[in-house]
């Protein structure tokens, strides 16, 4: 499956200035995509890169568990001070995989919990 990265940018244009970081990738992890916030939080990483140069050899095997079993990777983490959710999922072109995109959006420290069960 081949993906035009122009292409690809000029679909999701309304990302480009969201307060959260995008990064896109194609089903060989390379980055295909990522907006202001992905290029300004990771600005060592490129269009082009491959994901197995920017994680651990454990996010690695993840990476390839969620590509070949089809399923999502959420969780939270802290880094310099600043609270992160992260979820990472399949995206897909003709009901085929065909990558991945990772959302990183930052969390405020009294960020309220609003239980709709009630």
């Amino acid at each position: 499956m081949n993906t035009n990265v122009n292409d690809f940018s000029n679909i999701v244009e309304w990302a480009k200035e969201l307060n959260l970081a995008i990064t896109v990738t194609d089903k060989k992890n390379e980055i295909i995509y990522m907006n202001d916030k992905s290029k300004t939080t990771f600005p060592t990483t490129n269009i082009g890169d491959k994901l197995d140069n920017c994680h651990s050899k454990q996010s690695n095997e993840i990476i390839s568990k969620m590509l070949e079993n089809n399923i999502s990777n959420t969780y939270t983490v802290q880094k310099n001070g600043v609270k992160k959710l992260i979820h990472q999922t399949p995206w897909y072109k003709n009901g085929a995989i065909a990558g991945l995109v990772e959302l990183s959006i930052i969390l405020p420290d009294n960020m309220p919990h609003h239980n709709r069960d009630k």
